[in-house]
């Protein structure tokens, strides 16, 4: 049996979108899985009033997020109890538990102290762009940063469990070209709606930067239904919801993944495998 195990640390519920095909390859490959989420969405939208009220959207995206990781193979998950901070600009930005305004020493030593509790080889969290520019995404992409550093470090945090140095870690995100075409055809679809001031050349990952794509079309279906778990976010009206058929299913049958840092060795361009060059 492999003791190789595959951490994902993300802001949201519904986030491991961005990697639901490795999590359901590497767990068919008998590799151990986990996910740590910053926040329980508390601010996400609600696709139809029946299902929830803002009163208790917490709850019900952490049941949601639960049913989705059984059926990703996903069997170890953390919230770590901090409020969704909402979209760049929101009147939730400046609420007092926003996940933004976090000690980062306090959310570094969470992270510390499920890294060296889980001893997971590889790390993914979102790039550095944090995939679409949502503050919770950029703060989870430094907090993990400096986690995956701080664990392997007896000197830091050692109340936390004995060091542990995990072999990579990934960045991810979708390809600046992915959305720029999206980014293209929402704008067309709703001029002033939310995406009328995006820049894609601000966001998702270059080219140079991708190491590691992954080819996860047999999981397609396996994908869909579990992101169709997040019943309180799926809301059928919504333009990203109703892009092609034909565009959703390719954006849907790669994942592209940047190596942030390696203690095993680098990988070359066009790697297929997050665990190369790590043992176990």
């Amino acid at each position: 049996m492999s003791t190789k195990r595959l951490l994902g640390v993300f802001a949201h519920p519904d986030d491991e979108g961005f990697i639901s095909g490795a999590l359901l390859h590497y767990h068919a490959s008998g590799i151990e899985t986990g996910l740590i989420f910053a926040t329980r969405g508390e601010v996400g939208e609600i696709s139809d009033p029946l299902l929830k009220t803002r009163d208790d959207l917490d709850e019900i995206r952490e049941e949601e997020m639960r049913m989705a990781a059984s059926l990703l193979g996903v069997n170890n998950l953390w919230f770590l109890g901090y409020r969704d901070s909402g979209v760049r600009g929101a009147p939730d930005n400046q609420h007092a538990r926003a996940f933004i305004h976090a000690r980062p020493a306090e959310v570094v030593g969470k992270l510390v102290q499920i890294i060296r509790q889980f001893r997971p080889q590889v790390i993914v969290t979102f790039d550095e762009t944090g995939a679409d520019g949502h503050p919770d995404h950029l703060a989870i992409y430094r907090y993990t940063t400096s986690a995956f550093h701080a664990a392997a470090d007896s000197a830091l945090y050692p109340d936390l469990g004995p060091a542990h140095s995990a072999a990579k870690l990934y960045y991810t995100g979708m390809t600046r070209q992915q959305i720029l075409t999206m980014t293209e055809w929402l704008q067309e679809q709703e001029p002033g709606g939310p995406f009328k001031n995006a820049d894609p050349q601000t966001l998702g990952l270059t080219d140079e930067q991708i190491n590691v794509v992954l080819d996860v079309e047999r999981w397609q279906d396996d994908k869909v239904l579990a992101a169709s778990q997040h019943r309180t976010q799926v809301n059928p009206s919504n333009p990203v919801a109703q892009m092609l058929p034909e565009f959703q299913r390719k954006l849907r049958s790669t994942e592209f993944y940047q190596l942030a840092t390696s203690r095993v060795g680098n990988d070359t361009m066009g790697e297929n495998d997050l665990f190369t060059h790590v043992e176990g």
